[in-house]
């Protein structure tokens, strides 16, 4: 049940913070995170333009890696400083300055420019570069404060160094992972790839090719290639990333060094379920189906054996009593109960995220199963349906009102989004333009219709419960049933906007810019009603113009 204060986060109440939508963080944790988000903007704009890239050279991997383990570990450090800090607006000027100074030489190069030829003036923009980052680290954080940090952090600040040295001397082994030719980890994980796969295929394959010189592998009817990177490195990489993260999270939660052993247990078996993906893919693809073998089947495998490898290791570190720390009372009696001071995330959390993760795992299944065309895209609707009756009492305490401004909001997200079709005057092709006209008349009305409904519906609310209501609240607080809608921070709001844009794969920015809008509703109004509405208003009127435009690339 959701206490009193969650019933008015989830109704919606004004807090005495909603004027406070503008304001920069007045704390040092929350300068640092701002600190990061211009850096990362800053880099989105380098990396635009070439010839920036190799700028900074192996100071790039360092600093980042340095940067976010200082965040990472010192987080519960910093987050007790509560000094309000003053933002110099002079200095972020002059880093604005010097960062639009380094495009602008870039740009002259690119247009062939004798005077700004890039070897001659490499080392000057480095320093330019360099001093931007300063003078934006001066503008967020004092040089008073800076110092203090280090003083009282000295720990923190060695092993973020150290970190950031680990990875700059790492930078070149780690690359080289990927050269196949003489011996490398890359090379020894291609070769037992290739190995096990070929054992796994001898007994159900009687006419099986395989050549380890060439690693390819398959049947007279389907031949693949075994690259360095289907060897699983990008699977263990992503898996040993994860293993780590959710380590440090929960690190109250779990005993150490006994849940240290989940992660060569994880690796493991990311890297077999890498086998049985490469496998499956040449029976599927000898099966007659070599498009679904390696359009959807080849690349949806793989998250699919991330999400199960990571779901099963954050169930192992809850579930296995000799990795879980059982907290205690004094008197030695085990507790339990979910009302102790480290217990789990609130019980609402799976009423927010459920449906979300339900369209996400049948989309895996759909396009795992499809080639160039989801013709199984009605698992999305169905999954989506089933999760959000299932948590039917629990979204009775939400407050889906809306008013005017919802279907406005919508429909000027619906006006950014194809504002580049509107601009270049193109329709742009891709595989439904070509695969819902080879469908009879009752399949393809069918599948139009189901993909409608799941656009206007189910996808609405689950990704504005999963973005708006868990996520930009969680960056908030733990417990963020009790964070009031119109609380929302200009953090949590970027941070949300952004992984919201991402989901939209090539239309990434503008997904940022309605996630963003979406967002600033939900603060004004305080009710996830709202943002429902313009979000099912946005994609009702984007059905509308790809059906009567057969602007397919929209959807």
């Amino acid at each position: 049940m959701l206490n009193i204060s969650s019933h008015d986060a989830l109704t919606g109440n004004k807090s005495s913070q909603s004027g406070q939508f503008f304001s920069l963080p007045r704390h040092l944790l929350g300068r640092l995170y701002f600190l990061a988000s211009i850096l990362t903007l800053d880099c989105v704009a380098l990396a635009s333009v070439p010839h920036i890239g190799s700028l900074l050279g192996p100071l790039a991997p360092a600093g980042i890696v340095a940067f976010a383990v200082f965040l990472g570990l010192g987080h519960p450090t910093l987050k007790g400083s509560k000094e309000e800090l003053r933002f110099n607006w002079s200095l972020f000027c002059a880093h604005v300055v010097c960062m639009a100074a380094v495009i602008l030489c870039n740009l002259a190069v690119l247009h062939g420019s004798e005077v700004f030829a890039f070897h001659r003036v490499q080392g000057t923009l480095t320093a330019i570069v360099l001093m931007a980052i300063v003078l934006l680290a001066l503008a967020c954080v004092p040089f008073r404060e800076w110092i203090r940090t280090v003083r009282t952090n000295t720990s923190l600040c060695i092993a973020a160094l150290l970190a950031g040295i680990a990875a700059g001397i790492l930078r070149h082994p780690f690359q080289s992972l990927w050269n196949s030719s003489g011996f490398s980890v890359g090379a020894f994980l291609q070769s037992a790839t290739f190995h096990f796969v070929q054992a796994v295929l001898r007994h159900m394959l009687p006419d099986l090719v395989a050549e380890p010189a060439q690693f390819v592998l398959g049947t007279p009817r389907f031949l693949v290639y075994m690259a360095p990177e289907c060897s699983g490195m990008e699977g263990l990489g992503l898996v040993l990333v994860f293993t780590f993260v959710w380590l440090w999270y929960f690190r109250k939660e779990n005993r150490f060094p006994h849940a240290l052993l989940l992660i060569p247990c994880a690796l493991l078996s990311v890297w077999l379920l890498n086998v049985v993906r490469i496998a499956a893919i040449i029976l599927i693809g000898n099966a007659g189906a070599p498009d679904v073998a390696m359009v959807g089947f080849h690349s949806q495998a793989g998250w699919i054996a991330f999400t199960t490898v990571a779901l099963g290791f954050s169930m192992a570190t809850r579930k296995i009593s000799w990795v879980r720390r059982v907290p205690a009372h004094a008197d030695g009696v085990i507790d339990e109960s979910p009302g102790m001071a480290e217990r789990d995330e609130s019980p609402a959390t799976a009423a927010y995220l459920v449906p979300f993760l339900a369209i996400l795992a049948a989309s895996f299944v759909s396009k795992a199963a499809s080639g160039s065309f989801e013709w199984l895209y009605p698992l999305r609707l169905f999954a989506a349906a089933i999760a959000i009756w299932y948590f039917r009492n629990e979204y009775r305490r939400i407050d889906f009102r809306f008013g005017w401004a919802a279907p406005i909001a919508g429909a000027g997200v619906f006006l950014i989004w194809i504002a580049p079709s509107l601009w270049s005057r193109e329709i742009a092709a891709n595989s439904l333009s070509a695969a819902l006209p080879a469908l009879s008349p009752a399949m393809r009305s069918a599948w139009i219709a189901i993909r409608i409904a799941a656009a206007i519906t189910t996808v609405p609310i689950a990704e504005e419960l999963a973005f708006r209501g868990y996520l930009a609240r969680r960056l908030i607080s733990r417990e963020f049933d009790a964070v009031p809608f119109s609380s929302l921070t200009w953090l949590s709001i970027g941070i949300s906007s952004v992984a919201f844009g991402l989901l939209h794969g090539t239309h990434w920015f503008i997904g940022i810019i309605a996630g963003a809008t979406y967002a600033w509703l939900l603060k004004r109004r305080g009710r996830i009603g709202e943002v429902i509405a313009a979000h099912a208003t946005t994609n009702l009127l984007l059905a509308a113009w790809v059906l009567l435009r057969n602007d397919w690339a929209l959807w």
